[in-house]
């Protein structure tokens, strides 16, 4: 016999959710559902409403009005018993550093009426044999995988990753995927906000996009690009591109735009746009810089959208 909670094809359903600071309006009545098994990813700009939509959904925070159904139950806001189903990274652990890694686990395993043995999270979280060291002896990518270890010692249905992978190098940042990869095999719910539009790309199953307190995109990572048409992506370095050359190269192609350090064309005739590209960079005596020809992507969605990189 199949459960209800089996039958809902959404962990999470956001209704109207507000939150205002004065004249501030950090999150403006915003609605989004979050499928089961997913990966959902909130994409913003600084200010854009992210960590305040965050701290609501995990119970931090209380909405100004608004409606959150979660494990099939509406609420005004998070209540405590919903809080035991739920795992949160937040962006600074904040360990004790003369802590032990297993002593950590051990701790956050007595916050919970049930939690999964340590040794299953030190395995899963790849620190079965960091077991005994201290806080202040691991690298970054480890006192990560510790604080996604300590999100998940309470076995979790929905689990939040705030910026799970800032600062790490590409190998620690690749280890951190793997984790989050095995999480949605096994069934698990994951809300992930993240400054990195390459793992929004490779993770998420839906991305939305915020912008002043607003949902102003939302789709798969696919979907959205899609939504831009048939355009092809230009792009080379143009530090030193002036802007009255970038103004007489807006008129040869759909669109162009200079941003941080990087100048991006958009055009649907390549062929045509690369000959104009060329005499252009022949009038103005520009060097193409490690030029590449590409299909639009996540990256393109939000640029169009806000006008800026993630990071802008």
């Amino acid at each position: 016999m199949t459960s209800a909670s089996t039958k809902r094809a959404f962990m999470m359903k956001v209704s109207g959710l507000t939150k205002h600071y004065g004249e501030t309006r950090a999150v403006d009545g915003i609605s989004f559902t979050v499928p089961n098994a997913s990966v959902f990813t909130i994409l913003g700009p600084n200010g854009a409403g992210k960590t305040t939509t965050l701290e609501m959904l995990e119970g931090i925070r209380e909405p100004d009005s608004g409606e959150i159904e979660v494990f099939g139950e509406r609420l005004k806001r998070v209540t405590r018993p919903v809080k035991q189903r739920m795992g949160v990274l937040l962006q600074d652990g904040g360990f004790e550093p003369y802590l032990k890694v297993r002593e950590i686990l051990t701790l956050f395993a007595s916050f919970f009426e049930k939690a999964l043995s340590v040794n299953d999270i030190l395995e899963t979280v790849a620190l079965t044999e960091k077991s005994k060291a201290l806080v202040r002896t691991l690298s970054g990518g480890q006192r990560q995988r510790l604080a996604i270890g300590a999100a998940l010692i309470n076995d979790p249905d929905l689990i939040f990753l705030d910026e799970p992978t800032t600062g790490l190098d590409p190998q620690a940042r690749r280890n951190i995927w793997d984790i989050v990869s095995g999480l949605k095999a096994r069934g698990k719910t994951i809300i992930l906000t993240t400054h990195y539009m390459e793992e929004a790309e490779i993770l998420s199953d839906e991305v939305c996009i915020m912008d002043y307190g607003k949902i102003i995109a939302q789709g798969t990572p696919k979907t959205l690009a899609d939504d831009l048409g048939e355009e092809t992506m230009i792009e080379f370095h143009g530090a030193d591109v002036p802007s009255q050359a970038l103004e007489r190269l807006q008129a040869c192609c759909k669109a162009a735009r200079s941003d941080q350090m990087m100048v991006t064309v958009e055009t649907e005739h390549l062929t045509d746009t690369m000959e104009s590209l060329f005499a252009w960079s022949r009038e103005h005596d520009i060097k193409f810089h490690e030029l590449t020809v590409r299909q639009p992507n996540l990256e393109d969605v939000f640029l169009t959208l806000t006008g800026r990189r993630l990071r802008g």
